[in-house]
C-alpha cells in the first residue's frame, strides 16, 4: 500500500483556496514589508495594496518564510497522518524559501522531498496540481516529485512590464538590461527559463508588446491540451481582453485561470503586469 503523502507549497503558487481544500495542500507564506510593516501574503495583505504602495514610491521588500514556519507546516501533516511530504517551491533564484525548506526537512517527524520548480505564480500553482494529483492516485515519493518535475519542465511563463525598474530594484533582473531597456523607452516581453527572469523581445509600444504577447503564447500552446493562467497586477481589463482573446485562439485549451498576482510577486514586477502560463498535460 503507498504512503499517505502530503502536498506542502508556498504562498506564491496562487492556488484559489478551492483548490487547496479540495487536494488538502498546506501552504506556507512569504511575507511582504511596506516601510517597516511586515505582513503575511495571502492573509494579511492584498496585491492591489502592494500596487498602491508602489505607486505612491513607498519601500517594499519581501522575505522568505522562517524555517520554523515550515517545521511547523511538516509536523502538522505528520500529525494529520501523513507518512512522507513533498515539499514545492519557487525559484531559489528569486527567494531563499527553498533554502528554509530544505533546512526544516533535516528534523521533520517524516520524511521530506523538497523540490525547487524553477517556477512561480500559476507555473508554480499548476506544478503542484499535478504532485498533488499524483497523491491522490496513491503515487509514491518519488513518483510524486517525477510528476511534478515534468509537468514543470513543460511549462513556461512569459509576461509584459510596462517598466523593469521594480525587477531591476528587487534584483530580479540585470541591472545593465534594466537601464539599457529604460534608455530606449522600450515596453519589454520576458519569459521565466531556467528559474530565472530573461528578456524575450523588446517591443515599441504597449500595444504592440501585448498583441506580440499574444502570438508568443499562442504559438506555444499550438494545438496540445493545455492549462492557461493569465495574471495581471491593477490591470483586470487587459487581462480580461487578454484572456478572451486566447479562448478563441488555443483550440487545445482546457482550463484558463484569471487571476491577480499576489503581493510578493506583486511587489518585484510592478503595477501592470500581464502575465500568461501555458502548461501542457
Amino acid at each position: 500500500m503507498s504512503p499517505h503523502v502530503a502536498i506542502v507549497t508556498d504562498s506564491t503558487a496562487y492556488l484559489g483556496q478551492d483548490a487547496l481544500l479540495r487536494h488538502g495542500i498546506s501552504v506556507v507564506p512569504l511575507t511582504v514589508v511596506i516601510g517597516d510593516e511586515a505582513f503575511e501574503e495571502g492573509t494579511e495583505i492584498s496585491a492591489p495594496a502592494v500596487a498602491r504602495a508602489l505607486q505612491r514610491r513607498r519601500p517594499v521588500t519581501t522575505s522568505r518564510p522562517a524555517p520554523a514556519e515550515f517545521a511547523t507546516a511538516y509536523q502538522a501533516a505528520a500529525a494529520s497522518g501523513a507518512e512522507a511530504i513533498v515539499s514545492l517551491h519557487l525559484s531559489s533564484d528569486f527567494s531563499g524559501t527553498y533554502d528554509a525548506a530544505t533546512v526544516a526537512a533535516r528534523s521533520a517527524p517524516v520524511p521530506v522531498r523538497v523540490v525547487d520548480t524553477g517556477m512561480v505564480a500559476m507555473a508554480l500553482g499548476f506544478t503542484v496540481l499535478a504532485a498533488a494529483e499524483t497523491a491522490e492516485a496513491g503515487g509514491t515519493p518519488d513518483e510524486i516529485v517525477a510528476a511534478a518535475e515534468k509537468r514543470a519542465a513543460d511549462t513556461s511563463a512569459f509576461f509584459y512590464v510596462d517598466t523593469l525598474d521594480y525587477l531591476r530594484r528587487g534584483g530580479r533582473i540585470g541591472a545593465a538590461q534594466a537601464l539599457f531597456g529604460s534608455a530606449l523607452a522600450v515596453k519589454p516581453l520576458l519569459r521565466l527559463a531556467d528559474g530565472r527572469i530573461e528578456l524575450l523581445e523588446k517591443v515599441r509600444t504597449a500595444s504592440k508588446a501585448l498583441a506580440r504577447l499574444e502570438e508568443v503564447v499562442v504559438e506555444q500552446s499550438g494545438t496540445r491540451r493545455v492549462a492557461l493562467a493569465v495574471h495581471h497586477l491593477a490591470s483586470p481589463d487587459r487581462a480580461g481582453t487578454l484572456a478572451d482573446r486566447l479562448r478563441e485562439r488555443v483550440p487545445g485549451l482546457s482550463t484558463l485561470v484569471v487571476s491577480e498576482v499576489g503581493a510578493v510577486i506583486g511587489a518585484h514586477a510592478g503595477p501592470g503586469l500581464l502575465g500568461v502560463v501555458v502548461s501542457p498535460h
